[in-house]
């Protein structure tokens, strides 16, 4: 449990510096992710699983 909780919290550091040192920036982001259609956000979501999944993989393997 405690290898989780460190696995989210590390997720939320990571998702906070971009908002935290540039805003302007996440913002223009998060606006272009808006105007994707489902199946573009659908793609870049399984593409991050896929990563993460294979980091997973090749790290604690």
């Amino acid at each position: 449990m405690q290898t989780v909780v460190a696995a989210i919290a590390l997720m939320l550091v990571f998702e906070g510096l971009l908002p935290f040192f540039s805003p302007s920036s996440w913002r223009s982001v998060v606006r272009r992710i808006g105007s994707l259609a489902d199946g573009q956000i659908r793609f870049f979501g399984m593409a991050s699983i896929l990563v993460g999944v294979a980091l997973l993989l090749l790290f604690f393997d």
